[in-house]
């Protein structure tokens, strides 16, 4: 009875005063001529009878295929086609029951014109990704900090856990300093809607797919930051989060079936162990933990082997790219989703657009671990098509070790080389995402214990290796903090709020050891742009020797000299000890500026990098 009279106040509500739809709707809209011509809608009404309603669609080149009426009776599922034919217009449904009708309106749009060349680009070696956590980067409109009627009404940036009220608007007043530090492509944590009552600042709980986070500005400002990155030939990369939700979204509080979401007689986590995905010995009982158990309990595990669930999702990977503008797809957890389901998904993005690109976070230990969930060379039964992962292997057992741990047969630099060797395992390991540090991991600045000199060669290495570097906000001006509790790696970034005492936008109150380090990002990364050599060219690296790693990024064009000294000796490096690299040099632009490098050898001093351009 309750739920009969929501239904009747809505009702009431959308005939009298325009207020509200009789029904949601999701997708909230579509387009003509999309590849993506089928799509099922999800209507839902806080009824329990509303499933008994008759649906009727009357408008040219939409038609319905069929109707699910699921065990909820508050959800009907409709597969509607669009054809070819059909114009850009509000589609009206109808819901008739008792003789009346309930008209819900649903909008088929035209698409972007020059869809393909404004956005949907995807991410490749020649970008530069800026990683941010909206919430803590620049306030640029105070009135959004408090949303009436969210669960979350926290505003204090002395708490590492409650909201600090940055936005997109913050975003957008900083983006020509993003530009002129040489980045290419911003990604943020998630920016769709997370209405749960705390920790609401990371954005990773979502609670509805189709709302855009109000209080950073909504879908009308994100739009508007897509606008402003393309208009200055950056990219937008968009967080996705396809294994689970938050509790209060809709669909956990009403759930349309029983099985919408992985049930469990009692909670049960995930293991957080990938291995028993591909171990080829594995209990069937402990696969199904991994990938069925909650993340947390305040994250449901959707049931992706639902197809109602399956289609839901894929449905909203493809309007985000066509509602927003986006270029590329970071997928947040990948291990914990169903792979079948993620190759669907994948393949539905890049059909629709042949250059979209996303990269899955893959927190596996080991190189074969990681490249099982990519496109590989591997002899598996289970092959992904995702084109790039967030490269845990080159961070975990590569750069850290590298700067924090001393030379050894197979210890500190050596585990760089050994990992880099490990890339044939890839089908095309220049698509993997390389950092430092990012917003679940010690900030680089205090895992190399604040060392000036161990940082500039790691941005260095970030900046120059094989594959798309992504920088962690903060990094190029030394932000420290350690994990453990998370808070203390995602503080705000300096100068991104009216009257903070210093700034990384303007240098005030910077200190000259964190004006170094953003000189030094800036002078690289804008080296970068310019070098097809390092943007897309091979990689040949030579065997440390005694803490001293030297590797090349050549082509046809251009052949540019890498050096890290990691040792707290000074090394000799000469030129014929690497033939292959440098015969016929006639001259060398030293990019760094540190060393002299007059003469077949020169000096390289402790914990220093050197990027040479080899002209021949």
């Amino acid at each position: 009875m309750k739920k009969q009279l929501v239904a009747f106040v809505c009702s009431v509500l959308c005939c009298t005063a325009g207020l509200a739809q009789y029904a949601e709707v999701y997708p909230s809209n579509w387009w003509v001529g999309m590849k993506w011509n089928k799509v099922q809608l999800m209507l839902y009404n806080d009824y329990d009878e509303f499933n008994q309603e008759t649906v009727r669609i009357t408008y040219p080149g939409v038609k319905i295929e069929k109707v699910h009426k699921v065990e909820n009776g508050s959800y009907i599922f409709v597969d509607v086609s669009i054809a070819a034919t059909a114009k850009p217009g509000n589609v009206s449904i109808e819901l008739i029951s008792g003789g009346k009708a309930h008209v819900v309106s649903w909008p088929l749009k035209s698409r972007t014109p020059g869809k393909g060349t404004t956005f949907a680009q995807g991410i490749n070696s020649s970008d530069f990704i800026y990683l941010l956590m909206p919430d803590r980067f620049s306030n640029g409109d105070p009135s959004n900090d408090r949303i009436e009627g969210m669960k979350d009404q926290t505003l204090d940036r002395d708490s590492i856990y409650h909201r600090h009220g940055g936005d997109f608007a913050g975003i957008i007043n900083h983006l020509d300093y993003l530009k002129d530090l040489g980045v290419t492509a911003l990604w943020m944590t998630p920016v769709i809607e997370n209405d749960m009552p705390e920790r609401t600042e990371h954005g990773y709980a979502f609670t509805n797919h189709y709302k855009i986070e109000p209080r950073f500005g909504g879908a009308k400002m994100y739009k508007m930051l897509g606008q402003e990155l393309h208009k200055r030939g950056m990219k937008l990369v968009q967080d996705a989060v396809y294994n689970h939700v938050g509790v209060h979204h809709f669909t956990v509080t009403d759930p349309p079936m029983k099985d919408w979401l992985h049930q469990w007689p009692s909670f049960t986590q995930t293991t957080y162990k990938d291995q028993p995905l591909y171990d080829p010995y594995a209990a069937e009982v402990d696969k199904r933990k991994m990938l069925d158990g909650w993340f947390t309990r305040h994250m449901p595990d959707l049931n992706q082997d639902n197809p109602f669930v399956a289609n839901y999702l894929i449905q909203h990977a493809l309007w985000c790219v066509e509602e927003f503008g986006v270029d590329g797809w970071r997928i947040d957890t990948y291990p914990y989703n169903d792979l079948d389901f993620m190759n669907r998904c994948n393949k539905a993005l890049m059909d629709e657009y042949p250059k979209m690109t996303m990269f899955g976070e893959t927190w596996v230990h080991g190189v074969a671990a990681q490249a099982y969930f990519t496109r590989n060379k591997t002899n598996t039964a289970f092959k992904s098509n995702l084109p790039s992962v967030t490269d845990f292997q080159t961070n975990l057992y590569g750069i850290i070790p590298a700067l924090t741990e001393k030379f050894g047969w197979t210890e500190g630099v050596n585990k760089l080389y050994s990992t880099l060797a490990g890339d044939y395992l890839y089908e095309n390991p220049m698509n993997n995402v390389n950092f430092l540090d990012n917003h679940d991991k010690s900030r680089i600045y205090s895992v190399v214990n604040e060392d000036l000199d161990k940082q500039k060669m790691g941005i260095g290495w970030l900046l120059t290796t094989r594959g798309i570097p992504q920088m962690y906000y903060g990094t190029e001006v030394l932000m420290k903090g350690h994990t453990n509790p998370d808070g203390w790696v995602r503080l705000d970034f300096p100068g991104g709020w009216k009257g903070d005492s210093k700034s990384a936008f303007t240098k005030d109150g910077l200190d000259d050891r964190e004006i170094e380090a953003q000189e030094w990002t800036k002078k690289i990364a804008n080296y970068r742009k310019s070098s097809s050599a390092i943007k897309t060219g091979k990689l040949m690296q030579y065997v440390p020797d005694d803490g001293l790693y030297v590797y090349f990024r050549y082509d046809g064009k251009q052949t540019v000299m890498c050096i890290m000294n990691t040792s707290d000796k000074a090394k000799t490096v000469e030129f014929s000890k690497y033939p292959e690299m440098t015969k016929g040099i006639k001259s060398v632009k030293n990019i760094t500026g540190e060393q002299p490098t007059e003469g077949d050898s020169f000096l390289v001093e402790p914990k220093q990098m050197m990027i040479l351009e080899l002209v021949k």
